[in-house]
């Protein structure tokens, strides 16, 4: 298992440490609701470190990304981020990532832990266009600084003047005397704040100033577990549950990152879904009754049949219900109809609704 930065400062917190996507991550530290209502209501810092990292440079670089991308690499201007996805050969996705245009013929990108090596294949085998790609994963970690307090916090850290950065841009500054930080308005919990990419050396430095610099307003470290609800509650997909290579961007409702005016994998099989409608679609859902949804459970109409699956379910700390996303067929995932989750073989209704939940 690979280990990041920062795997012995988790530790030291007495951080409750997993296994996922090839790493020793912190799952939680003072408990999910805990963490979940401190990204709410102050803020929250994550090590994310283990998200994968390329450089994608040189004359090539723009029409490489173009064509193994679905999103418009066009409408991306210098310090401008964009979200999108890889797609496959057979019409579903490889991976969901960002795209960071640092420069003209210079481009960032961030990938999935889990598919790091899967993206870098994907991605060279298309590179006819000579851009230059280097996987910089090994080298670089990543703070998620979130919550409504989190640009307060990390501007006591940069003379960088952080109200000036606008959601999906980013700019390269200096952070607790840490220089050739990108500094980036995204994040993955709908709170707000910002992401934070450096090289290894500084990851202590920068994580103990954070922490530090947002003590009065009640900073904590979180974890993997309380950045799912977080995400799960504003219907933010996750690979591997809620899109992966047999799910299309059309029926996961990415059509919006989805743009027919330039060549790109896949697209024929694409624009034919978003012509004639898809069979199944990725929807929210609440349950109306007492139960908590989880991933694989059966998703049943009124008579019992099977009529889809669920992808990502928790029990909500802001609504106090059980909520997710889940596959559905056609007509079911109508918004406002009644389906019925089964949770340890009891069918719990729910309806179908939008997201986000909160």
């Amino acid at each position: 298992m690979k280990k990041t930065a920062l795997y012995d400062k988790h530790v030291s917190l007495g951080a409750k440490i997993v296994p996922f996507a090839g790493f020793e991550m912190p799952v939680q530290y003072s408990g999910v609701t805990e963490e979940h209502f401190a990204v709410r209501e102050k803020a929250g810092l994550f090590d994310v470190s283990h998200m994968g990292q390329f450089f994608i440079e040189g004359p090539g670089s723009k029409d490489l990304l173009q064509y193994v991308t679905t999103n418009n690499v066009d409408a991306l201007e210098n310090g401008k981020a964009q979200y999108s996805c890889l797609p496959n050969e057979n019409g579903g996705i490889v991976d969901d990532l960002i795209v960071y245009k640092m420069e003209d013929d210079k481009y960032f990108v961030v990938v999935n832990a889990s598919n790091i090596d899967k993206d870098w294949n994907h991605i060279s085998k298309y590179n006819t266009f000579g851009a230059k790609m280097t996987n910089a994963s090994d080298e670089m970690s990543l703070l998620a600084v979130q919550g409504p307090k989190a640009t307060e916090i990390l501007q006591k850290l940069t003379e960088t003047n952080l109200s000036e950065i606008p959601y999906y841009h980013f700019t390269v500054g200096s952070v607790a005397g840490a220089d050739n930080v990108i500094i980036s308005n995204t994040g993955y919990t709908g709170s707000g704040g910002f992401e934070i990419y450096f090289n290894n050396e500084s990851a202590e430095k920068l994580w103990d100033a954070i922490i530090e610099a947002g003590a009065e307003e009640g900073i904590i470290p979180c974890g993997l577990a309380a950045r799912d609800t977080l995400r799960l509650e504003k219907g933010f997909c996750l690979y591997g549950n809620d899109i992966d290579d047999t799910t299309s961007p059309i029926e996961a409702g990415l059509g919006w990152i989805t743009k027919f005016d330039k060549d790109f994998v896949s697209k024929e099989t694409f624009a034919k879904q978003k012509e004639e409608g898809v069979t199944r679609k990725l929807v929210g859902f609440e349950l109306t009754d007492k139960g908590v949804p989880r991933h694989d459970y059966p998703v049943v109409d009124a008579e019992g049949n099977v009529i889809g699956k669920v992808t990502s379910g928790t029990q909500s700390p802001m609504k106090k219900v059980g909520l997710g996303l889940a596959y559905v067929d056609k007509p079911h995932f109508k918004l406002g109809s009644e389906i019925f989750i089964q949770v340890r073989n009891k069918n719990i209704p729910a309806k179908v609704v939008k997201a986000p939940f909160v």
